[in-house]
């Protein structure tokens, strides 16, 4: 009798683990505490009348002088969970080193495909620049940092700055852009990333892509394209960090080195460095070298470049 309680047990676990399994991941859904010195304004709507993922946090040091560069975290989960809670920009204490911290959420797939995800980035990076004043930002110096699906979305903020089907909504009047990029293991052309022997199952018609783009990529492949953040590189593009671990089994090692190759070619300053043995983030990414490389990043390239007036997407095209 207690073989069978056993054997029925395991029957009931096994289909529930598996279920699991295969449910995305929904990390960073607590909130942060705040750190001593900083001052946090959460869920502010940049869309008027919007959706509820329309909201985003700011964090500012409470003895700011002078206007900020602006770090801006886009998170991941494949497009259909995650959450602008976790904010490693936060966890990591670049507030307490002089930047303004902003965490944005947007919708996921299962609200509305693509491209209603980097529509909704841009849109949330003109409301910033359209209250920098008001917050204390530089809206010169905007800097973009996501990873996985967020790292794929700065990849494509920085890559699509003058591309207007993107551009959505309110304050248009303003720029998308930002002036530095730290993507860490986005996807960048979802052709080679779905081909990729080992990743195959993203071509499916279940995968977070498919669920992304309305269906599988190998069949929507028009869509697709327009997904990659290598289809828009040129020449003024802003810098990037990139950095990615050879041990991904999520997104292959390649989706970095064909951005980093493609800026490469058009003259965008760009470093791309890999982290020998690291997964799909941690460990690997907490390593005090690659803390130290992303700082080091957003010193040199955000925080100590002198500012320069930035000129509208309107402003350029009456040139």
């Amino acid at each position: 009798m207690k073989k069978l309680n056993l054997l029925l047990a395991a029957f009931l676990i096994i289909p529930a683990l598996s279920a699991l399994a295969q449910q995305p991941a929904r990390s960073n859904s607590q909130t942060l505490p705040i750190p001593d010195r900083v001052r946090a304004e959460r869920d502010i709507p940049y869309v008027v009348n919007g959706h509820e993922r329309h909201v985003l946090d700011i964090y500012l040091p409470e003895d700011a002088d002078g206007p900020l560069p602006l770090i801006i975290w886009i998170h991941g989960g494949g497009w259909q969970s995650g959450s602008k809670n976790g904010c490693p920009p936060l966890r990591q204490g670049y507030v307490a080193r002089g930047y303004a911290v902003a965490s944005i959420n947007y919708r996921l797939s299962g609200h509305a495909t693509f491209p209603a995800q980097i529509e909704d980035c841009k849109a949330a990076i003109r409301w910033l620049r359209a209250h920098a004043k008001e917050y204390g930002f530089d809206p010169n110096r905007f800097g973009a940092w996501g990873s996985s699906a967020g790292g794929h979305l700065v990849a494509l903020v920085g890559t699509s700055g003058g591309v207007e089907e993107f551009e959505v909504g309110g304050n248009l009047e303003q720029s998308s852009r930002v002036q530095v990029v730290c993507d860490y293991y986005g996807p960048t052309d979802f052709k080679v990333f779905v081909t990729t022997p080992g990743y195959e199952s993203h071509a499916t018609s279940n995968s977070p892509e498919a669920k992304l783009i309305g269906g599988s990529v190998m069949e929507n492949l028009d869509k697709a394209a327009r997904l990659n953040p290598i289809t828009y590189v040129t020449p003024d593009d802003p810098p990037f960090l990139i950095v990615h671990g050879d041990a991904d089994r999520i997104v292959p090692l390649n989706q970095s080195d064909l951005l980093f190759e493609s800026l490469k070619s058009a003259g965008v300053p760009s470093h791309f460095h890999t982290i020998r043995g690291a997964g799909h983030g941690r460990p690997g990414f907490g390593a005090p070298e690659i803390l130290t490389m992303v700082e080091t990043f957003f010193e040199e390239q955000l925080k100590a470049k002198s500012t320069i007036a930035l000129r509208t997407e309107s402003e350029v095209a009456k040139e």
